[in-house]
């Protein structure tokens, strides 16, 4: 996962797996098919691993607006720093590889579908509990957010702080006032 994260599809070797895995080049294939079966693994695995960690930090946090605020925060910090440099493997395949490979392409939508869902989810949470305004349109909110949150991710590969990060999380709540 990290050195997909940080080289992309098309820049990892298979030396650079081998090396990273610990394995020889024969029980790497013994193990996958090829080096797309590999990605398409690492890829799921680093997704069940962000939606475990996220549901852990938003489930705990009370209102819909203190879920999302969560969220975002999950966002920030996750495009700041070390983590941030390293890479989304989400984002970084969306723009390497969406338009070339369909079997990869699917996996990217149905990623970026779960995330969409979840950002809708806790609007309209937020919206019956009312801690988020009614006329907020849910799915535009959930799409402009899901843009926010990956954009976050872009941005961070260039080293901005937490505080940078954060900034832009709470702007982004104050339009669900």
């Amino acid at each position: 996962m990290r050195v997909f994260s940080e080289r992309g599809y098309h820049g990892t070797s298979i030396t650079d797996l081998t090396d990273a895995m610990g394995l020889a080049q024969g029980s790497l294939y013994k193990a996958f098919k090829d080096k797309q079966s590999l990605f398409l693994a690492a890829f799921d695995r680093y997704r069940a691993q962000r939606a475990e960690k996220l549901h852990r930090i938003s489930d705990n946090a009370g209102t819909g607006l203190d879920r999302l605020r969560a969220t975002l925060d999950f966002y920030a910090d996750s495009a700041q720093g070390a983590a941030g440099r390293q890479g989304c493997l989400v984002v970084g395949s969306t723009v390497e590889l969406c338009a070339f490979d369909k079997p990869v392409a699917d996996h990217i939508a149905a990623a970026l579908s779960r995330n969409e869902a979840l950002l809708a989810e806790l609007i309209r949470q937020g919206q019956e509990d009312g801690s988020i305004a009614a006329h907020v349109n849910v799915e535009a909110t959930a799409q402009m957010l899901l843009c926010l949150t990956q954009g976050m991710r872009v941005v961070g590969k260039t080293g901005r702080s937490r505080e940078q990060m954060q900034a832009v999380a709470a702007v982004a709540l104050k339009a669900l006032a």
